[in-house]
């Protein structure tokens, strides 16, 4: 993706803790913490290939904040993975937590390699000695990972035996976004696209978009993005005319069928190509015009640079940090309602969330259930945050901050600094 590697996406979050901080009227000693991950964990380890060699890879784990309770976070298998990457989407996953007030701080974690370059059993091989080298910082009552850009429910049926074997007894509440099978719940796989459809048509309403028969851009048709285009598309009649994934995008003005683009990406490998559209470049889908513009990929892709030709009226971020702090003042200033990451794709930690409690419980809910408390969710969050940034005259991601922010210096303050 266009403008991701060229930017440092710790400093824009330490960035964006400082605007909340002088909001809030934050003292220096707590706006440090915040500013500084808990724990970091970075592992070599070898791993041996299909040809018998061996292959060195580095991977990291940092847990952010713990003040609220364990951490929680995904892993992510990229070869453009860095320490700085994964400190600042701890940090969001910390802010994340908060605004959906899930009693979980942040963390994250990934490994620098490129998946699409290895056989299953070099995965499986791959995740396993990952998991046994962050094995003695992970677990359901410290933090507990989850599937990220590239990994999957597989990748977590792996760590959750991995690390079942290394303690002697199955440990389900580990990992998150597990199989069915393996104590995962119903709904997590959709359930940050879920999410954040439920997001765009709570904003639709003070937007003044109408989402049936609204145009939609997705960049970024992965799991999020083809989940929300879905039910944007099925339940709330929305005319998806652009998508992309890495490889490209396509564009058709009378809309498409998101069931059959995913249908032909399974089969081709991309989207390029699907009949009766028309080719456009990642950085073309976000200028397209749309009403509702959902950046489902890689982090910076809104910067000074492109912020001013941003057509939509709905920016819903569904990707991590694809936004930067000097876009957001641009969209802001153009009236666009943008829907920031720590609320509009927390429909997937929300759910992790409940897929740990009923591991917890050993107690398990059905998706119409599941699906209602997400619901519930994201309703209650859109509209706290949105009160807040009514009441402070401020933008949807200051006013999310400004929520979470809020929530984990009160937990710091009421426990204290040990000793």
């Amino acid at each position: 993706m266009p403008n991701s590697a060229a930017i440092n996406p710790f400093e824009t979050a330490k960035q964006q803790i400082d605007i909340v901080a002088d909001l809030i009227d934050i003292n220096d000693g707590v706006r440090e913490v915040l500013k500084h991950p808990k724990r970091e964990l970075t592992v070599n380890f070898p791993v041996r290939m299909d040809d018998g060699s061996y292959r060195v890879y580095t991977g990291y784990r940092v847990q952010y904040n713990m003040a609220r309770g364990p951490t929680k976070g995904g892993i992510r298998y990229h070869p453009q993975v860095t320490l700085d990457e994964v400190r600042a989407l701890a940090a969001w996953m910390t802010w994340k937590c908060a605004v959906v007030d899930i009693p979980y701080g942040g963390a994250k974690g990934g490994v620098v390699c490129d998946p699409k370059h290895l056989s299953r059993d070099e995965l499986e091989r791959l995740t396993r000695r990952f998991a046994s080298e962050i094995a003695p910082i992970i677990g359901p009552e410290m933090d507990i990972p989850a599937p990220d850009v590239y990994t999957d429910s597989q990748t977590m049926a792996w760590i959750m035996d991995t690390y079942s074997m290394l303690k002697g007894y199955s440990v389900p509440g580990v990992v998150t976004g597990k199989p069915i099978s393996l104590g995962g719940s119903e709904g997590r796989g959709e359930a940050t696209g879920r999410g954040c459809a439920y997001v765009i048509r709570e904003a639709a309403k003070d937007a003044g978009v109408k989402v049936k028969g609204g145009t939609v851009a997705v960049q970024g048709f992965g799991n999020a993005g083809s989940v929300a285009a879905n039910i944007l598309y099925d339940e709330q009649g929305a005319k998806i005319v652009a998508v992309s994934d890495s490889k490209g995008g396509i564009w058709k003005a009378d809309g498409l069928n998101p069931h059959a683009v995913e249908q032909h990406k399974q089969k081709t490998g991309s989207v390029v190509g699907f009949p009766g559209t028309k080719a456009i470049s990642n950085d073309e889908i976000l200028e397209a015009k749309a009403d509702i513009l959902v950046p489902a990929a890689l982090e910076n892709q809104l910067t000074k640079k492109n912020a001013d030709k941003v057509q939509a009226k709905i920016v819903a971020e569904a990707a991590n940090g694809p936004t930067l702090p000097e876009a957001d003042t641009i969209l802001y200033q153009k009236k666009i309602h943008v829907l920031p990451d720590v609320l509009a794709n927390a429909g997937g930690v929300t759910v992790s969330y409940f897929e740990w409690a009923q591991d917890i419980q050993g107690y398990f809910w059905g998706l119409e259930e599941v699906n209602s408390r997400l619901e519930r969710t994201m309703v209650r969050s859109y509209n706290d945050v949105h009160k807040i940034a009514t009441e402070k005259g401020v933008h949807n991601r200051t006013a999310a901050y400004v929520l979470a922010i809020q929530r984990v210096v009160d937990a710091t303050r009421m426990r204290g600094f040990y000793p």
